[in-house]
């Protein structure tokens, strides 16, 4: 019998050292500081002469992308940390942010190859990254299969898929379970950017996959889901936790696994020599402790309908534009600010993609029809039609939504500040990135002369908060 010892990182968002992190007690939020590569390599080291030889460490994309470092460098400044961390293989999602050409131009700098069975060449049908990898370790034969972010191509800019289409991804984990079991694997694990919901999903539909390490949706989950016989684990974010599965297993079957979500506190003490690569990385990324203001409240993006962080940005936005009104993404990543002062790098956090705020002149029916779309890519109930990340967030209206109604029948009320909302009626909104609003929405498109950031940095040197409308939980959009 041989023990197999799996370690997964998944959406670490580039974010290199400790840092706040929202933990929920049960008297409200927590922000402890977690995380920071070189943690994490002393766990990984540690593990790794626990059980020598039988330690495989495994990245789920989403590692390229967050923070200031990570944008201004195309994730090339991280290239030398995280391939200290000896890492067998990983898949993808914001590393397509600058191109798939771009993506190759990483992965070929990489000491461990980036898996993407779900992805192919327009051109021709072929794929361009590897779909799968075996590795033997303490005499059994693992194999592994890579899913790419389903929705690269459907909901994130254009140009992150040129040339390149993906799929969910179903089939190609068959035929790739398929074909390394006939090789001779004793061990399949799925590597996914897929989602928690889609990976639940996918192991109905593929039954012969043993392990999932699932991305995407920033889980922490402290106890597996168990979908038939496969185990599926997801470790939260921005590397403020590691998950550790345990894996006992005997003539290609699993007698027995152990998991552990395992916080990267400082209890964990750094490792000097990732320590040294971590500060030349930042020593590319100076002047961004600059304070810029205060909060008074800490702000967070996480939760799924409304956020504070997303709050104070959108009224940023909506001040920028001179709008009432400001929609955004619901992104998912970026770490809190706690009350107390507010930096650069912390706007940068926020925003690292740092896109032009823009203004478009909508109809009501536009904005509910845009409204509908993102709630049903938020909690649509088939898996793979939850396209997004949180719902699309929003300034300057309140909507009355009953989840449990059909697709497009879900919002019950819609409100412009106290007017009700009039479908023929034109509103002038401000928003941030074609994601904000989708480019078939409304007309009079205009990119302004002011990117985020800088309208956030003039928000903060007169922040209006009782404006900026922060009161969690304040019900904006109501579930009725």
């Amino acid at each position: 019998m041989a023990t197999i010892t799996l370690l997964q990182l998944n959406d670490l968002h580039g974010y290199l050292t400790p840092h706040p992190e929202l933990i929920w007690s049960a008297t409200g939020p927590e922000f402890p500081e977690l995380g920071g590569l070189a943690r994490i390599k002393t766990l990984f080291d540690r593990v790794r002469a626990e059980n020598p030889g039988a330690v495989i460490a495994l990245d789920n994309g989403d590692t390229f992308h967050g923070t200031h470092l990570a944008v201004s460098s195309k994730g090339e400044a991280l290239i030398a940390p995280v391939n200290a961390l000896e890492l067998s293989a990983m898949t993808a999602h914001w590393e397509f942010a600058w191109g798939p050409d771009h993506v190759h131009k990483l992965s070929a700098q990489l000491a461990h190859p980036l898996l993407a069975a779900n992805c192919y060449s327009e051109a021709d049908g072929s794929r361009p990254f590897p779909p799968s990898l075996e590795i033997s370790v303490a005499g059994t034969t693992i194999g592994i299969i890579g899913i790419a972010a389903t929705i690269i191509d459907k909901t994130m800019p254009a140009h992150f898929s040129k040339g390149v289409r993906f799929t969910d991804g179903v089939q190609e984990a068959r035929e790739q379970c398929a074909q390394l079991r006939e090789n001779g694997a004793e061990l399949i694990v799925l590597l996914s950017h897929l989602g928690l919901p889609q990976d639940i999903e996918l192991a109905k539909q593929v039954p012969g996959i043993n392990v999932i390490l699932s991305g995407h949706t920033h889980n922490r989950l402290t106890k597996p889901e168990m979908v038939g016989d496969t185990v599926v684990i997801q470790s939260g974010c921005h590397g403020a936790f590691i998950g550790r599965l345990d894996i006992n297993i005997e003539h290609g079957e699993i007698v027995q696994s152990r998991h552990a979500l395992i916080p990267i506190d400082d209890s964990i003490p750094e490792d000097h020599q990732m320590a040294i690569l971590v500060n030349e990385a930042l020593a590319k990324d100076r002047g961004l402790s600059k304070v810029i203001g205060e909060t008074p409240f800490n702000l967070h993006r996480n939760t799924c309908l409304d956020a504070p962080m997303d709050d104070v940005l959108l009224a940023a936005v909506a001040k920028a534009g001179s709008t009432d009104i400001a929609f955004s993404n619901g992104w998912r990543y970026g770490v809190p600010i706690p009350r107390g002062n507010v930096t650069l790098e912390d706007l940068w956090n926020i925003v690292p993609v740092n896109p032009l705020v823009s203004t478009v002149t909508m109809t009501g029916n536009e904005i509910l029809m845009m409204m509908e779309e993102s709630i049903e890519s938020t909690f649509s109930c088939d898996p793979f039609g939850q396209m997004g990340g949180y719902l699309k967030r929003f300034r300057g209206m309140t909507f009355h939504v009953k989840l449990e109604n059909p697709p497009s029948r879900r919002v019950v009320g819609a409100f412009v500040g106290s007017d009700e909302l009039v479908r023929e009626q034109s509103y002038l909104v401000s928003f941030i990135t074609s994601q904000g609003v989708p480019k078939k929405y409304g007309k009079c498109r205009k990119d302004l002369d002011i990117h985020a950031i800088d309208a956030l940095k003039n928000w903060f040197e007169k922040p209006q908060w009782e404006d900026a409308q922060i009161v969690p939980g304040s019900g904006r959009i109501l579930i009725v």
